[in-house]
């Protein structure tokens, strides 16, 4: 009863417009009033407690240097390296802007920033050597996705504070996965560029190549900085991210000088925005899992859930589900703010590892953010492209279907996902 009330006091919150941060906090302050005997002194210790985490430090750093990244030049760099490897294949140009969201994906951990500094690059691009805007708008939307797939990545942050997870071993998670799924796009993208004859960029000799490969290599560094600390126990992930924060001001403001030192408040001021917006939304969520779990919610529904006698395999099916449902109302840190607790101790009576049981959850996300009505992807490639919502959800459509051919792949095979943690003693 006490589960059907909390669930229920929530979805009508949110059914009213309400943000999903107040509801949270409002379902919390109501319930806890009215239906328990928790002291109301409680929830104000709960606020300040909640976030008070080191893991939780990754998030602002992670978000400023993506900030610096995408206004720092190096996705124009990552571009042209990119068009200098396969720029000459059917669909070159395409096929660059998804390999460029791949490396920038590599060192963002932000899907938005991530089709907003390839996207508004490569599109216009697109459209001067004669393809259709539709088709790279299509391809741009869902290769950004892999910001949150590959390396770094908010919501892998927010899933591993909120199940106790190793943030490390998230991070490096996704790297196989997350190289499949842009071999997948690309072939997809190979495919229709031969079918519809699109036309194909010169073919880039050596030595443009490794000047492309010397002027990106800063941006690239950023990858060995954060696995080879990761693994070398250099520093946590956390500190991770503020290496990369500080790395990404130097090569942005003193390598590429594509910011001044005038510029920088400004993306410190934008940066420190999306952060408390971020954290606001947190601080509720911890609320709402404190109320959870004193109501010992997330063991009766694991419990609830394990008499069904669904298995691992239609566990996996009834997640993917309800993911894919919810990724039509919420957006991805919310989604996982809410679900990741009450799913995650089912999924580990299950024997589903942790790690493998996040990228599962990432890769759900992925789909939500590239798809009406609540599809960030989509919104911010519509105003790149200059497109309506409509017009692009269809565009879409051959790599939506793709990353949902995908996430079967990495739902019942875990291996792709917990190879290389293993691997590296991170598990």
């Amino acid at each position: 009863m006490n589960s059907a009330i909390i669930f229920g006091l929530l979805i009508a919150l949110m059914l009213t417009g309400m943000p999903i941060s107040i509801a949270l906090g409002l379902t919390v302050l109501t319930f806890l009033w009215f239906l328990t005997t928790v002291p109301i002194e409680a929830v104000a210790l709960k606020l300040f407690t909640g976030i008070e985490s080191f893991e939780i430090m990754a998030i602002p750093f992670f978000i400023l240097a993506g900030n610096f990244l995408t206004h720092g030049g190096v996705a124009r760099r990552m571009i042209d390296f990119a068009v200098s490897l396969i720029g000459h294949w059917h669909g070159g140009l395409g096929l660059a802007g998804i390999v460029a969201c791949a490396m920038f994906a590599l060192v963002c951990g932000s899907s938005v920033a991530t089709v907003a500094a390839i996207g508004a690059i490569v599109l216009p691009e697109m459209v001067r050597h004669g393809y259709p805007m539709r088709f790279g708008a299509g391809i741009i939307t869902v290769a950004g996705s892999l910001g949150i797939l590959m390396l770094p990545s908010i919501p892998k942050i927010v899933y591993a504070v909120s199940t106790n997870t190793s943030i490390g071993a998230l991070f490096v998670a996704g790297l196989l996965p997350g190289s499949l799924l842009t071999a997948m796009l690309c072939a997809v993208t190979w495919y229709l560029a031969k079918k519809r004859d699109y036309p194909r960029m010169p073919r880039a000799n050596w030595a443009e190549t490794w000047h492309a490969f010397r002027e990106s290599i800063w941006g690239l560094m950023l990858v060995v900085i954060i696995i080879g600390g990761i693994y070398s126990g250099l520093f946590t992930a956390t500190e991770a991210a503020a290496m990369a924060a500080v790395y990404s001001f130097f090569i942005a403001v003193f390598v590429y000088k594509a910011i001044t030192l005038k510029d920088v408040p400004r993306v410190l001021l934008r940066a420190a925005n999306t952060s408390a917006m971020l954290l606001y939304i947190i601080t509720n969520a911890v609320l709402f899992s404190f109320v959870l779990t004193n109501e010992n919610i997330p063991s009766a529904l694991a419990d609830w859930i394990l008499a069904q006698h669904l298995g691992w395999f239609g566990f996996l099916l009834l997640v993917n589900v309800l993911l894919l449902m919810a990724g039509n109302f919420m957006e991805p840190n919310s989604i996982i703010l809410i679900m990741a607790p009450i799913l995650t101790p089912a999924a580990r009576k299950l024997g589903i590892d942790p790690v493998h049981f996040g990228i599962v959850i990432d890769v759900n996300m992925e789909v939500g953010l590239c798809h009406p009505p609540v599809g960030l992807n989509l919104y911010v490639a519509s105003m790149i492209a200059g497109m309506r919502i409509t017009e692009l959800a269809v565009a879409v459509w051959p790599w939506l279907v793709t990353m949902l051919i995908f996430l079967v792949i990495v739902t019942y095979w875990p291996a792709l996902t917990l190879f290389l943690p293993r691997l590296l003693g991170m598990m």
